[in-house]
């Protein structure tokens, strides 16, 4: 249903039935005045003629007034036979009223109880007062019939009034006839005028009909048909220039498709991030480079102030930056993993005249260059540090010695023994950061074989297990009292690990959980197997790292209580080659830390379950 109001929608908004029904109207409206001037004269003239036929005879008149003046039953009875005897088919009813409104005669025999009544019919006595005839048409539900009372006149003195009534159905009924055949021309005459003008409107129309088609066409990029000329009137050379401006449109859309191509392909392809904007500093183009810089959609960026899409706040206004063309830095995500850190250069677009048009800006992903640059004065001023520290002690105590404290028997021997420490120290530093060049440079590749992880882990806890137990023996030692408490589970857990290399990350995570931990506290070691990947933890109730530190505890040489790291010998590496390590096999180490509760780190390490009847080859 809703398709069929759609197409007869479609079908009266045309052009030619606009026509055909615009000629309909103008026809139909012509004919219907003239057949209601027709229909109006037709029945004037009906009615005058029908009056004229129920006139009755002046001969017949005077009868009745001799008769009415005479007065008496004889006088009745001869009124009564004038006006029986008159012969007029027409003519449904005649009776003769006297001067005082007394029924003299009728000529329907049904109505003789009548003569001698007084009329009740106030026309007769308006006539009989005035003295003129009068003539009326009365409609009711008995029918059409026209009334004509005619005063009878004897001298100057009005003596009565004759009443005729005169059935005018017939009369009607040749007009309605009349009507009716009218209408049906009528009908005729606006259907042969609706094919007539549905052949004229479709000449005129459809020329335009193919013009739209093709202008349509057109518009949807299909230029390959022309639009066929039918003569060579205003409509035809409305065709010609369609045709030959659809040619033209068709090579200006091939080379702008073309420069479209290469420039969505240049665009594309473009490392850097690439902002359009108009001359108002609304975005018009972003490429995709730039959309994954900031984190948005061309539809969050479209139509937006470039200040407001590059996130510079309130600082900045597009027209500033369209103004100043000065190049900047743009911090993406600030404060969060995914932080990045843009360099953005501005460019204006200009006209032949002049006239700027828009602005191009240029977006480089710098963060990478800056936090190389950051990390390499980080690490060398860390470096410094490190070293300037035990080499200021080393100097200043073998000055000590060199000045004469060699020959004191119980200074000398503490002076060499510290000196000793510090030398290690560095040396384990330079060892460490050996360690990390090489991982760096990719030479260090791990040996990897596969090993039972519960075993390996259950093997290095006894390591400690009995450093424990050989603190207790001595009560003259003064090394921290703990515990280890294990959680390993009794599954096998084969999994391919270098056990040189997970070995140092085990005892660096085991040393600072034994260094951080108060005296008698309990470190917990877990082993569990979550899906594809086996996650080990080991917990401490130290005094914990803070929050905002959790995210750099990997990063060399950070320390999170820094004088402590270094009292205990730290080199500040251990994390940073630990996290090497776990990542070199294809695995993730991370911590969870509150300050006074303790610190919990945990490795995971990817898994694959071994089937029951899996063979191994024994070595």
């Amino acid at each position: 249903m809703k398709k069929i109001r759609i197409r007869l929608k479609r079908i009266f908004s045309s052009i030619q039935m606009k026509i055909t029904v615009i000629f309909m109207l103008l026809l139909l409206a012509t004919i219907e005045i003239i057949g209601a001037y027709f229909t109006r004269q037709m029945e004037q003239t009906s009615i005058e003629n029908f009056q004229t036929t129920i006139q009755l005879q002046t001969i017949v008149t005077d009868q009745l007034t001799n008769q009415l003046v005479k007065n008496g039953k004889t006088a009745d009875r001869k009124m009564n036979q004038i006006i029986t005897d008159y012969n007029n088919d027409a003519i449904s009813e005649i009776q003769v009223i006297d001067n005082k409104n007394v029924i003299r005669a009728v000529s329907n025999l049904n109505d003789k109880d009548r003569v001698g009544q007084l009329s009740s019919n106030s026309d007769v006595r308006e006539v009989i007062n005035v003295g003129q005839p009068k003539t009326m048409v009365i409609n009711s539900k008995k029918g059409n019939y026209m009334v004509q009372i005619v005063p009878l006149t004897s001298g100057t003195n009005i003596v009565g009034a004759v009443y005729v009534r005169a059935s005018m159905a017939t009369v009607f009924a040749n007009l309605r006839n009349i009507s009716l055949m009218f209408l049906t021309a009528t009908l005729l005459a606006v259907l042969v005028a609706a094919v007539a003008s549905l052949f004229i409107s479709r000449a005129i129309t459809q020329p335009i009909a193919e013009l739209r088609q093709q202008a349509m066409q057109v518009a949807n990029g299909d230029y390959s048909t022309q639009v066929k000329i039918y003569s060579n009137d205003e409509l035809g050379q409305l065709g010609s220039a369609f045709n030959t401006l659809s040619a033209r449109i068709e090579r200006s859309q091939e080379q702008s498709e073309s420069e479209r191509r290469r420039l969505d392909s240049v665009l594309s392809h473009m490392t850097d991030g690439v902002i359009a904007t108009d001359r108002h500093g609304n975005v018009s183009i972003i490429n995709q480079m730039a959309q994954d810089f900031l984190n948005l959609s061309a539809d969050e960026a479209i139509n937006k102030p470039i200040s407001q899409v590059l996130g510079l706040g309130d600082d900045y206004t597009s027209q500033d930056l369209i103004s100043s063309q000065s190049d900047m830095q743009v911090t993406v995500n600030k404060g969060t993993p995914d932080e990045m850190i843009l360099h953005a250069s501005f460019t204006l677009i200009k006209r032949v005249t002049g006239f700027v048009s828009g602005a191009v800006c240029v977006l480089h992903d710098v963060t990478e260059q800056i936090k190389n640059e950051d990390e390499q004065r980080q690490f060398v001023s860390n470096v410094s540090h490190e070293l300037r520290t035990p080499l200021t002690s080393v100097r200043a105590y073998i000055e000590a010695l060199s000045e004469g404290a060699w020959k004191d028997p119980e200074i000398a021997p503490k002076f060499l023994q510290v000196t000793q420490e510090e030398t290690e120290r560095m040396i384990r530093m330079v060892n460490d950061l050996l360690v990390l060049s090489r991982m760096d440079r990719g030479t260090t590749k791990p040996d990897l074989e596969w090993v039972n992880f519960t075993d390996f882990v259950s093997h290095l806890l006894n390591r400690f297990d009995m450093i424990v137990e050989h603190d207790k023996k001595d009560p003259k030692t003064n090394e921290k009292k703990y515990e280890i408490k294990r959680e390993l589970g009794n599954q096998a857990l084969w999994i391919e690990i270098d056990t040189d290399q997970m070995m140092r990350v085990i005892d660096n995570i085991m040393n600072n959980a034994i260094k951080y931990s108060p005296d008698g506290g309990t470190i917990t070691v877990r082993l569990k197997q979550n899906q594809n990947w086996v996650l080990l933890s080991i917990s401490d109730q130290g005094l914990g790292i803070p929050r905002k530190d959790l995210g750099k505890i990997f990063d060399r040489f950070y320390r999170a209580d820094k004088a402590r790291s270094r009292a205990q010998g730290g080199t500040g590496l251990g994390l940073a080659i630990a996290k090497e390590i776990v990542t070199a096999h294809g695995g993730r180490i991370w911590a969870d830390s509150r300050e006074g509760h303790g610190s919990t780190f945990y490795i995971s390490l990817p898994y694959e379950p071994m089937d029951e009847e899996d063979e191994w080859d024994e070595v």
